[in-house]
């Protein structure tokens, strides 16, 4: 871990990308530290101002300080990825890894279940699912868990396949190794690399779907800052002050670069096919 730390710190691109993303999830663990005021708080007397020392990125249509906003939607945006990400990772590797090496049927039910996912626009799904169920944090992370889960088991059963035929695997069924060492020991290490590339890819695009959803009204709940919610707020203020737009699209750029260049730096180093080296 620390050798590829190392490495990524002399990419270019690798080390902003790292720098970035290590900004955004410090600035939004410390938010309630970091941040002036509180995120809900009302001034009406402060309403639509621009940015000044008082408040760095401006007010709201309710008086309430922008940047500290931008600094609590990051604990949401951060929240929402990490959970959702982390959920679908573990069920799409432990499904990803049954359907390589189980049977033939069972293999064919997995994969049906994962087109069945896949054969729905994400977005129209997040969006039939929310308007059923109710807007609110945890449907938003269920959306994304469901809809990410074949990605990550479409990859792990392809590598699955690969390495179920190798030499050392039938070796090590000679042996009477059980199921689980096989998978556990031999299997899992060797489908990871990819999934972290990937993982890291995924991250902006799923905070990008929360907000979304959040900028229609299908997502956090008001008054909890999220940057969709600011993007939402900034739209309907656009003729009085940009601001809110500036505020809420900045940590969404930010991050995606971020993510962007670090799994672009990630694959190149984990991937030996795509090191430069070679």
């Amino acid at each position: 871990m620390i050798d590829v730390l190392r490495r990524i710190t002399h990419e270019p691109l690798g080390l902003i990308g790292l720098i970035l993303v290590i900004l955004i999830v410090i600035s939004a663990i410390l938010a309630g530290v970091v941040a002036p005021y509180d995120p809900v708080a009302l001034n009406i007397v402060d309403r639509l101002q621009g940015p000044s020392i008082n408040h760095l990125l401006g007010t709201d249509q309710l008086g309430r300080d922008l940047f500290s906003r931008v600094l609590y939607g990051g604990q949401v945006a951060l929240k929402v990825a990490l959970i959702s990400i982390g959920a679908a990772l573990s069920i799409g590797v432990l499904l990803g890894m049954v359907a390589g090496f189980g049977p033939r049927w069972l293999d064919n039910i997995i994969m049906l279940f994962f087109d069945t996912i896949r054969s729905f626009p994400t977005v129209m799904f997040a969006l039939a699912t929310v308007a059923l169920v109710g807007p609110s944090l945890e449907t938003v992370i269920l959306v994304i868990i469901v809809t990410s889960i074949p990605n990550y088991g479409r990859v792990v059963r392809t590598q699955t396949l690969s390495i179920k035929s190798n030499e050392f695997i039938r070796a090590e069924h000679g042996m009477g190794a059980s199921l689980f060492r096989i998978l556990g020991i031999h299997v899992l290490p060797n489908v990871m690399g990819p999934l972290v590339i990937l993982a890291s890819m995924d991250i902006p695009t799923v905070i990008a779907l929360e907000a979304g959803l959040s900028f229609l009204g299908m997502g956090v709940k008001p008054p909890t800052p999220s940057w969709g919610s600011i993007l939402n707020d900034g739209y309907t203020l656009i003729r009085n002050t940009p601001w809110p737009i500036i505020a809420g699209s900045i940590p969404l750029v930010l991050i995606t670069l971020g993510f962007t260049f670090l799994g672009e730096s990630l694959r190149d180093l984990i991937d030996p096919k795509l090191r430069k080296s070679v």
